[in-house]
């Protein structure tokens, strides 16, 4: 299959590169700087992508240019366009005029191959310290901004093509059209990469990796591992078996509405409650990375003891998908996040790893969802922490307060599918997340009837975002959110307030702990 590659220099929008090569039906894989696969025939294209780093910096990343520069077409972003410049005799230096936020290009080349279908003084999104002037001798400028002459550049000698904006980001009105003129006009991609394909494809090598091995998969409830337990269940049938596990903090009723989901997906589900276990050990602790620690540690060992018992498997089957994969690295020496479901097995359970998503983005997993046929309101949940809901009760984790937060989240979450916008548009799919956080740390004064409560608040939390690195507060209509507050209030022993978080991420988190 054709691909191309993404060199990662640490830039915070490589994986939005990588997203943006996927809408255009092309696989890219997304590596360190220093990992270019040699001898690799189905390379079509190299991107270089931007970096936190100057090129003058002693720490800046450093790549051998001649591993791909001639031999495939290249195209250098913000930092990668500096470094091509940098190391081919070009200058690149600190300016006064810094351009950060939007731009328009106030001249382009219309003739050349990467600027095909552009406009007059097309807006790009620069960030950038330093800035390029002076060019390699075999380059020339294709197009300039008011303050920066070489917005862009191409090489007259080879099939080379650099730009000091992010064509990859939102604010670049025609950036997919200059990654679509690259990737499919000069690297020449067939467009090959999609759903049907990829199930098609992937069912196939599932089929002869696994053979008639059987396979063990950690159920959640979430899009990623159902995705992956569908599309294993294509190639295996019964030779699959799930797991799982009721920790006592689901939402509501959603231990036996997914297994009911699952059923009627023809899976193989054993499922555990172990909420026994999980409220005694959290007994009294309060410290949210406590919590999570318990909660981890505790559903590895439910999940070994019931996994021991199916004593033929042989593997063990994950739904990682590529953004975990991508931020688990550490280009930087530092990680941005750490996964539970990457970096190894448990020694002690023998098995080989199986992992059908490693390659797919979250949009990606949801359209493969869709082409394998599955239950549409499972394919569009929201992200729900793994912890569930010990993560959104503030102080220590009771069963009261866990009903509590159940009931008043049942409320708001069955309102938001409920509610119809303007447009048409069912409000909870323009939501990424949402959920209610019990503050029962804190306690209010109200007035019921005639009596006076003394009782908890509750904080409403939705979001939109495009991958939850960044995240705004959703605007929720006014009516909707009366209608909840009225409904979670007058419903709900053990509140008698409703707050609404509108917090961004950053500074804020997603989540409350």
């Amino acid at each position: 299959m054709q691909k191309i590659i993404i060199l990662d220099f640490g830039s915070q929008t490589t994986q939005l590169i990588g997203r943006r090569v996927r809408e255009l039906d092309t696989f890219c894989e997304i590596l360190p700087y220093n990992k270019f696969p040699k001898d690799d025939p189905s390379v079509i294209g190299v991107i270089l992508s931007g970096s936190p780093y100057s090129v003058h910096d002693p720490k800046a990343f450093q790549v051998d240019l001649t591993q791909f520069v001639g031999k495939v077409p290249v195209l250098g972003i913000c930092y990668g366009a500096q470094y091509i410049s940098h190391a081919n005799g070009g200058k690149v230096e600190p300016t006064d005029t810094r351009e950060y936020g939007r731009a328009n290009l106030s001249t382009i080349d219309f003739e050349n191959p990467l600027f095909k279908g552009f406009e007059t003084n097309s807006q790009v999104w620069m960030s950038h310290g330093d800035t390029i002037t002076a060019i390699p001798e075999d380059c020339h400028t294709i197009a300039s901004t008011s303050d920066v002459k070489f917005a862009a550049y191409a090489s007259s000698t080879n099939p080379l093509w650099a730009v000091q904006f992010h064509p990859e980001v939102f604010h670049s009105l025609q950036g997919k059209t200059l990654l679509k003129n690259f990737v499919v006009d000069i690297c020449g991609s067939k467009q090959e990469w999609s759903p049907a394909s990829y199930v098609e494809t992937t069912v196939q090598q599932l089929k002869e990796q696994l053979g008639n091995d059987r396979v063990i998969l950690g159920l959640s409830g979430g899009v990623d591992s159902s995705v992956c337990a569908t599309l294993l269940n294509r190639a295996i049938g019964k030779n699959l078996t799930c797991i799982f596990v009721d920790h006592g903090m689901l939402r509501k009723n959603e231990f036996a509405k997914v297994m009911k989901m699952y059923e009627g997906l023809g899976l193989n589900v054993i499922g555990v409650d172990a909420s026994e276990k999980f409220f005694a050990d959290l007994e009294g602790v309060t410290d949210p990375e406590q919590k999570r620690k318990i909660i981890g540690r505790d559903f590895v060992e439910v999940f070994n003891a019931e996994a021991k018992k199916i004593t033929d498997a042989k593997w063990l089957a994950q739904g990682t998908i590529y953004p975990d994969r991508i931020e688990s690295l550490s280009i930087t020496g530092m990680v941005i996040k750490s996964h539970h479901n990457v970096g190894g097995l448990p020694k002690e359970m023998h098995l080989q790893l199986c992992e059908p998503l490693q390659w797919l983005f979250k949009d990606e997993v949801r359209r493969v969802g869709y082409e394998l046929g599955m239950p549409e309101r499972l394919i569009k949940r929201h992200p729900f922490p793994g912890p569930g809901l010990a993560v959104r009760i503030l102080g220590d984790i009771t069963r009261e307060k866990v009903r509590i937060l159940q009931d008043a989240d049942d409320i708001y979450i069955e309102n938001m599918l409920n509610y119809v916008c303007e447009d048409g548009e069912i409000l909870y799919d323009k939501i990424w997340q949402a959920g209610t956080i019990l503050l029962s740390t804190i306690r209010s004064v109200g007035v019921m009837g005639d009596e006076r409560t003394y009782d908890h608040p509750v904080a409403l939390r939705a979001v939109t975002s495009t991958d939850a690195m960044t995240a705004d507060w959703a605007h929720l209509p006014y009516d909707f959110m009366a209608k909840v507050s009225n409904e979670i209030i007058n419903k709900v022993k053990g509140v008698n307030r409703v707050c609404y978080d509108i917090s961004s991420k950053p500074p804020s988190t997603i989540e409350w702990e």
